[in-house]
């Protein structure tokens, strides 16, 4: 383990233990890291390790074949496996959100009843929440005598052929949020198209339209009345991601003023309010795209060649800027590349 990687922050008593398989991880993920950037998706053997190590399980209860990890937790896991793999990280951290749906003391007993295979990787799950975004519909779930019929958009689905299912929230009848468990495979009335992406492409981000797909009865997880959420909930752990891209960056140059602005960020990131949340992820997004190019001058002519770290890096902090930024991190960090000050 490098020098880099023992002076940051320790991890909280409940990862300590995991602590040497998730550097032995995290090292193997980054020797894979050529070899990724030019696939269709995320090897296998990635996934598998994730599971194998507990992490689809990461918040579930010990005594139910989790980790027993709370949210506060996950961030500094989230930072070290994007050190690695960021494409890996990603479609992990989506998994996520198909755990906390199931632990959800609301959720149906049925949905409970897959928590073994959720939280250890055998069913393996993305998201489209198209439903909790602002504005006009763009997804919709209407009832029908058999379940649900689903009919709009979700243009921006990772882990396509890589999840088994999908978490799909859509606005319901009378101001409602329905959010339902469907098969992420071919079925009648969804199209699926790919999205080339210029990093991270090993994530199998696609378009998803549906026209009339049906989605069972048994897979509602829950409908809920719509509200207006805050534009920060949610937003600690993949801030994180850009994290990772930082500590990547610090550990290629060695010693710089780069080390303390990593630590400022993060704790800025841990201490942020959900109002100032967005503004957080932005300094984050923003960081890495400084550290990126720091490593481009270092590496000097080599950083314009494919397949260099230095030049992945810097299309990966560049997907990094655009990665579910929401009104406020968008402005705020068209405030900081436009600013003279």
């Amino acid at each position: 383990m490098s020098a880099r990687l023992e002076s940051t922050p320790p991890l909280s008593p409940r990862l300590a233990a995991h602590e040497p398989q998730l550097d032995q991880l995290v090292s193997r993920f980054w020797e894979d890291a050529v070899e990724v950037d030019a696939a269709p998706a995320v090897p296998a053997a990635h996934l598998d390790a994730m599971a194998a190590l507990g992490l689809y399980g990461a918040l579930a209860p010990r005594a139910q074949g989790g980790m027993g990890l709370t949210p506060a937790d996950l961030p500094a896991v989230t930072e070290r496996l994007a050190s690695g793999s960021l494409a890996s990280a990603f479609v992990w951290v989506q998994h996520l959100r198909l755990l906390r749906g199931v632990l959800d003391p609301a959720a149906p007993a049925h949905l409970k009843a897959w928590l073994p295979q959720i939280a250890g990787g055998a069913i393996k799950g993305g998201i489209a929440l198209v439903g909790l975004m602002p504005g006009p519909p763009r997804l919709t779930a209407t009832p029908t005598p058999s379940g649900w019929r689903l009919d709009g958009e979700a243009p921006w689905v990772s882990g396509w052929g890589m999840i088994a299912v999908l978490l799909v929230t859509a606005r319901g009848p009378g101001r409602t949020t329905v959010s339902l468990v469907m098969d992420a495979e071919p079925q009648a009335g969804l199209t699926v198209r790919p999205a080339r992406l210029a990093a991270m492409n090993a994530t199998a981000t696609v378009h998803l339209a549906f026209d009339a797909v049906a989605v069972g009865r048994s897979r509602l997880l829950s409908s809920v009345p719509q509200e207006d959420r805050p534009e920060g909930e949610g937003l600690r752990n993949t801030g994180s991601l850009a994290l990772g891209l930082v500590r990547r960056c610090c550990q290629l140059l060695g010693p710089t003023d780069l080390d303390a602005a990593l630590a400022d960020c993060r704790a800025q990131l841990d201490a942020a309010s959900v109002d100032a949340m967005p503004k957080a992820r932005a300094a984050a997004s923003a960081l890495a795209v400084q550290a990126a190019h720091a490593v481009a001058v270092a590496h000097g002519s080599r950083a314009a060649l494919w397949g260099e770290p230095a030049e992945r890096l810097q299309r990966e902090a560049a997907i990094l800027l655009v990665f579910g930024s929401r009104p406020g991190i968008k402005q705020a960090l068209a405030d900081h590349f436009t600013s003279h000050t």
